[in-house]
């Protein structure tokens, strides 16, 4: 979500002149764009700010004609706008989420040196039709992945997440709007697109007076001409409809990798946490998953160490994991965010116990990671050559599953979905080669 709404921020200020440079040193203006789901990432925004500051006033006081404009958007800004600005007063614009179509004005203001600029409203007008219409959102893989942002915002108030503060409520894009920028992003040559959301299995996007969720979404992004993937995140299980589930089966364009977060195999921490689901739903909302796509892989999001959180608790989590077996996961310690329930909860979990489990659970996770890797040498792979390798000659890619593969292979290759044959497995990514009898071998 953060990439993408960088991309939104670049098409805002693209009118006034802005366009993106490589280094801090040469920028006339720095925008850093921040996540505040945990501690750790919202700290490194102040260290980031105390070199930026350096870069900042030596553009002040030398000969460049014009100064730096440093700013911070995103969730830590909507969250921290005011104590942002009392611990770093060099700044000049702090903004949230909701307010990216007001950057010009912003930095009309910001250059007239009319003092810092402080916007960390949820104004009725920010959701997604302020936003300019371009003919192109964010694109990774130059030109032949990209992001589509179709639902914002969070109502399931889990006591962790600082989302529904930052984000503000849950809501959906029209369908028609979607739709429209799908095939806009199709005839720039993209061919996977990501549908994005905070809960994006939530979407409820309104046609000709009707409904449609998620799973039809899907089904109707993927007769675009062009779009050959489809994928989407972050997705929360207790809204995995039948609809979604059928989509898995019956889309050949939606890839068979899911991140389906759980959290927790604790029933007694999910309720702590206020997610909507317990262990046993979980495992049976997998179950159906796989029986309608059974070459489906999952990847995760766990917490350890949640205030309360109990040694029995976490062998739970242990279990889960060993059954349902991830592919890819991504695991943390808890970490208290200021104004939300859990960081009041006086129960919290010694660090040094917090460190031993995520090393347990971790050492899990990346063992079920690389027999998954180990499991896919010998197959044969789509994958969606988006990138140039380090070395001459050499492409990566994406599998269907997200790894990345990296493979020697001619240029006529490049944003191809090609057929590969994997050759070796690392503990992130694949190796392989072009399949015998690929015309390109040729070329």
């Amino acid at each position: 979500m953060n990439v993408y709404d960088s991309a939104r921020m670049a098409e805002v200020l693209a009118p006034l002149g802005y366009t993106a440079t490589e280094t801090a040193d040469d920028a006339d203006m720095v925008i850093l764009n921040t996540c505040h789901i945990r501690e750790k990432a919202a700290e490194k925004v102040y260290s980031e700010l105390g070199r930026l500051r350096q870069i900042k006033e030596k553009r002040a006081g030398g000969d460049h004609g014009r100064g730096m404009i440093l700013a911070v958007a995103g969730c830590v800004a909507q969250a921290e706008g005011a104590e942002m600005l009392r611990r770093a007063p060099f700044l000049d614009m702090v903004f949230g989420p909701q307010t990216y179509h007001r950057l010009p004005e912003m930095v009309a203001r910001a250059s007239r040196g009319a003092g810092a600029v402080l916007d960390t409203d949820f104004p009725a007008d920010a959701k997604f039709d302020a936003l300019p219409k371009t003919e192109l959102a964010e694109v990774d893989g130059e030109g032949r992945s990209a992001f589509l942002t179709v639902q914002e915002g969070c109502d399931k108030f889990c006591t962790f997440c600082v989302v529904p503060y930052t984000r503000g409520a849950e809501y959906s894009r029209p369908v028609d709007e979607v739709l429209a920028e799908a095939r806009r992003l199709a005839a720039a040559g993209v061919r996977e697109i990501t549908l994005l959301g905070q809960n994006v299995n939530c979407y409820h996007g309104q046609r000709d007076g009707r409904e449609i969720g998620l799973g039809e979404l899907i089904a109707l992004a993927a007769e675009i001409d062009g779009v050959e993937r489809l994928r989407y995140t972050t997705s929360y299980p207790a809204d995995m409809d039948a609809a979604l589930i059928a989509a898995h089966r019956d889309v050949p364009a939606l890839m068979p990798f899911l991140h389906l977060p759980v959290q927790s195999g604790s029933d007694r921490v999910l309720a702590a946490m206020n997610r909507r689901h317990d262990a046993e739903e979980y495992r049976r909302l997998v179950e159906r998953l796989r029986a309608a796509r059974p070459d489906l892989a999952l990847s995760s999001d766990f917490i350890v160490g949640f205030p309360g959180e109990t040694d029995a608790d976490f062998r739970a989590t242990m279990d889960l994991v060993a059954e349902v077996g991830f592919a890819q996961a991504y695991s943390f310690k808890y970490s208290p965010r200021p104004g939300t329930p859990a960081a009041a909860m006086d129960i919290q979990v010694e660090d040094t116990v917090k460190a031993a489990r995520l090393a347990e659970l971790q050492d899990l996770l990346n063992a079920q990671q690389i027999a998954f890797n180990d499991a896919c040498v010998g197959t044969v792979m789509p994958v969606l050559l988006d990138r140039r390798g380090r070395y001459n000659g050499q492409l990566v890619g994406r599998s269907p599953y997200m790894q990345a593969v990296h493979v020697d292979a001619p240029e006529a290759c490049f944003g191809e979905i090609v057929d590969l044959r994997i050759d070796a497995a690392h503990a992130n990514s694949l190796s392989g080669g072009l399949v015998a009898g690929d015309a390109r071998l040729r070329a």
